[in-house]
């Protein structure tokens, strides 16, 4: 019970171990991960045989228990039939025979006397085995729910791990990008386009500015006529009336 007593001790010290405190140390968490849990599996199952062995010793012990228990009763039985034979004998009148019987009877006894010790010894010891027993398939069902528990850690922090890689992967890029900006370039590029677009508008509007100054010129030139025009139909009307010998010395 000792050896068995320090297998299950040495995983119940396991089941306490501190992972975080182990990945610390961890060059590879996944790999620490995994190795604790093949530990982990390992041991229970030097436990299960441990175990194992104990059951088996129990289920001896017991089948020894019933075996002296039968003798018990047996030897009773012979007893009890060797004295009943002594009665007979001696009713006959045969004291000889009654007393062989009676000697057979004193054996027997004996005998039933020695099995009943060995009962009596045996029935605490198998009691305690078997609590010890009940215990041990319980510390095994517990272990068993510590090693889901285990797997299930590992995968949840094989998990985190990728995922924090990865999130430190694009944080890497990113600030990589910050330092090379490729964005100032386009910014750079955008002005370049938005002068161009304003050189152009300019000329646009210098373009636009002179078309109307000649259609400006147009007007004018329009409107100047139509004011000689007037003023030469003015001047007409303000001219005198000449009779038709002054008009004709006029053109002569």
């Amino acid at each position: 019970m000792a050896e068995k007593q320090t297998i299950l001790g040495r995983i119940a010290q396991l089941t306490r171990a501190n992972i975080h405190a182990l990945l610390d140390r961890a060059e590879d968490p996944q790999k620490m991960l995994d190795q604790l849990v093949r530990d982990y599996t390992n041991s229970i199952r030097e436990a299960e045989e441990a175990v194992a062995v104990t059951i088996g010793n129990l289920r001896l012990a017991e089948k020894d228990y019933a075996s002296d228990q039968a003798e018990v009763r047996n030897w009773g039985d012979k007893a009890r039939a060797a004295a009943q034979k002594a009665a007979q004998l001696r009713e006959q009148g045969d004291e000889a025979g009654a007393t062989k019987f009676d000697q057979l009877a004193r054996i027997a006894l004996t005998k039933q006397l020695a099995a009943e010790k060995e009962v009596n010894a045996a029935k605490p010891m198998i009691e305690q085995q078997n609590e010890v027993v009940n215990k041990l398939k319980d510390g095994l069902t517990t272990m068993r729910l510590k090693l889901n528990e285990l797997q299930s850690k590992r995968d949840e922090l094989v998990a985190r791990q990728k995922t924090a890689s990865a999130q430190a992967k694009v944080t890497d890029a990113l600030s990589s990008i910050n330092v090379l900006d490729p964005t100032t370039e386009i910014s750079r590029f955008e002005d370049q386009v938005r002068q161009q677009e304003a050189m152009v508008a300019g000329k646009q509007e210098i373009a636009a500015s002179s078309l109307e100054s000649q259609f400006a010129e147009l007007e004018n030139s329009d409107e100047q006529a139509e004011i000689e025009a007037r003023l030469q139909a003015l001047q007409a009307e303000s001219r005198p009336q000449l009779t038709g010998d002054q008009e004709a010395e006029i053109v002569e």
